[in-house]
């Protein structure tokens, strides 16, 4: 002896319902008449059973629940009876019960009759008072849940399931996908890795439009039958078929866990599109529709269900942008740029106020004496994590979110101050003028008018040292606001120019109507230009081609300005046609603005 005492243990509830002091504070004693006639006559089947856990007396409910004769069950080891031992933690805290160390024990079975049928019971073993002989021992009850187990069952059914398609719902689907990802479900064999077919119908509300909710819900109906059938398929000699599920509206998706790889999944995304493409008839209407599926398979470990979804989602949107009717695969390298795109949006408008823009010129410069005439002025976006970006990467996204507005006014200034500055340096120089670039919705969202009369004014550039460039798409549709505008600026003495001439609309006719004063030929133009002298002859028609359009040009009184001009045999291909001016590498790339106050005065 140690000189301590053990007391009783809380009591044990591997069911997980609560055990209250109610439960456990007065033992059942089986020696008083009262408590026998009850114990008798109780509706709730109950055993006495002793300390070696053997059943000594049985009431005729406890007969009847396992169909027997209550003095037939007397003898018989209590646990046999329900199955008390067939898992160790419920076994232990049983043979607590019956040394009185543990003060109560409940538990679920499923136990079997003699006649066949099975049942759920709730099965609770407390202690009994000592009786007149002064054996105590425990009293087992056991109650049949079965009708609730399967109420619940249904409830839980009804809560996991479309009422529609009776396919899964997204709870269930994310219940097994999370548990697919444990690591426990793919370290013991299988491939471990996972799949998935992220899907939803092409133009799906438009049916409900024309043809209303109920034949929407049953064309859902319909394409999950199929979806299901593929499923089937696709699951013949494995342990388990691909669990379909409706997430919601017209969205489904296909979980293959242990997948053997992509090719497994583009096998069963292409029986999904042929399944789908074949004509529905529903309730008299025949009709046809089409779906996208996203596919995405990878290693489960180190995969989250969230993870998972957004690369499914993701790649569920590449198959929409790629025209629809499609499977589109996962592509890491194509996400990562998304990303980057993602992270250069979410950022350029503070990158604005920290100031982490710079500007770039690239000399204009004349066909005939190749002295500077001018110069483009060219945004460059010094990124602390991706490095310097030049406009391709990002002008696109300034346009799309509105941030063109506040880049360009930066921009703007800039240019008109660094062109006042460089004329200030240089008295005695012809004065160069600088050629800034304008999307059109900085004409739609700002007063651009506004904004260029004060930068001027502010800067004290002239008007006719400022140029305005817009692509020949957005002049040559221009009208109402924007045409106001450029006339505006036109009127006030501002240069217009159309960039990438010879690519958009190319429509001559409107363009004598359009206040615009010079023509950017576009580089591919003057691309097909680059081979004489090289020993390979040129093509004549590139040639009558473009000098057409110079000769167009100047009867218009306008001045042709040629883009990418990379060599000396260009360059005067150029000249001998009447081009005025050139820019491109020939020349000079784009460069600081120090470097062109070095070309002031001197011949590029």
């Amino acid at each position: 002896m140690n000189g301590t005492s053990e007391g009783p243990a809380p009591a044990a509830d591997l069911d997980g319902s609560a055990v209250t002091e109610s439960d456990i504070a007065t033992p059942f004693r089986t020696d008083l008449p009262s408590h026998r006639a009850a114990f008798a006559a109780a509706p709730l089947a109950m055993a006495v059973v002793d300390r070696e856990g053997t059943v000594v007396d049985a009431n005729p409910a406890f007969g009847e629940l396992l169909g027997a004769a209550p003095k037939e069950l007397t003898g018989i080891p209590a646990a046999d009876l329900v199955d008390l031992a067939s898992d160790a933690r419920t076994w232990h805290s049983y043979r607590e019960v019956l040394r009185g160390r543990q003060a109560k024990l409940r538990c679920k079975r499923r136990l079997k009759h003699p006649d066949g049928h099975s049942m759920w019971a709730q099965i609770t073993v407390t202690p009994l008072a000592a009786d007149a002989q002064g054996s105590p021992g425990v009293l087992l009850s056991v109650a049949d849940i079965t009708a609730r187990r399967e109420l619940q069952a249904r409830l839980r059914h009804l809560q996991m399931h479309d009422p529609v398609t009776r396919l899964p719902n997204r709870t269930l689907f994310f219940e097994r996908l999370t548990a697919a990802l444990e690591p426990e479900s793919y370290e013991q064999g299988g491939t471990g890795r996972i799949g998935l077919c992220y899907l939803d119908l092409d133009g799906f509300q438009a049916v409900n439009d024309t043809l209303g909710h109920r034949v929407g819900d049953r064309l859902l109906a319909a394409v999950a039958e199929r979806l299901t059938r593929c499923a089937d398929e696709a699951g013949q000699g494995r342990a388990t078929a691909p669990l379909v599920a409706r997430l919601g509206g017209d969205e489904f998706a296909l979980l293959v866990e242990d997948s053997t790889g992509t090719e497994q999944l583009a096998d069963l995304a292409e029986s999904l599109l042929k399944a789908i493409q074949a004509p529905f008839d529903l309730s008299g209407h025949r009709m046809s529709v089409s779906a996208s599926i996203g596919v995405v398979e990878r290693r489960a470990q180190g995969t989250s269900a969230t993870g998972l979804m957004q690369a499914a989602d993701t790649t569920l949107y590449w198959a929409k942008a790629d025209g629809r009717d499609r499977w589109t695969l996962f592509d890491p390298e194509r996400n990562a740029h998304r990303m980057t795109r993602q992270a250069l949006a979410s950022t350029l408008r503070p990158a604005i106020e920290r100031g982490e823009f710079k500007l770039e010129y690239q000399p204009l410069v004349g066909m005939e004496d190749g002295r500077l005439r001018g110069v483009e002025a060219l945004v460059r976006w010094n990124h602390p994590q991706f490095g310097l970006l030049t406009p391709n990467r990002f002008i696109a996204l300034a346009e799309e979110d509105g941030s063109i507005v506040p880049l360009g006014r930066w921009i703007l200034a800039t240019a008109c101050r660094q062109a006042r500055q460089w004329q200030l340096d240089h008295p005695d120089e012809p004065p160069i003028f600088v050629s800034v670039n304008v999307a059109v919705r900085q004409v739609w969202d700002s007063d651009l008018v506004a904004d260029v009369a004060r930068t001027l004014a502010e800067t004290g550039l002239a008007p006719h040292l400022l140029q305005l460039e817009l692509t020949e798409s957005a002049v040559m549709g221009s009208a109402g606001r924007p045409l106001q505008a450029l006339q505006a600026l036109s009127d006030m003495g501002v240069g217009i120019a159309i960039d990438d001439f010879g690519t958009g609309y190319s429509n001559l006719a409107y363009l004598s109507r359009l206040p615009v004063s010079v023509l950017k030929l576009d580089g591919s133009f003057v691309r097909g230009f680059q081979y004489e002298g090289e020993g390979v002859a040129p093509n004549p028609a590139d040639e009558v081609v473009v000098e057409a359009m110079i000769q167009l040009a100047h009867r218009l009184g306008l001045t042709v300005t040629a883009e990418c001009v990379e060599t000396s045999a260009q360059a005067s291909r150029l000249r001998r046609i009447g081009c005025d001016t050139g820019q491109g590498w020939l020349y000079s790339r784009p460069v600081s603005p120090d470097r062109i106050s070095g070309l002031m005065g001197a011949q590029v």
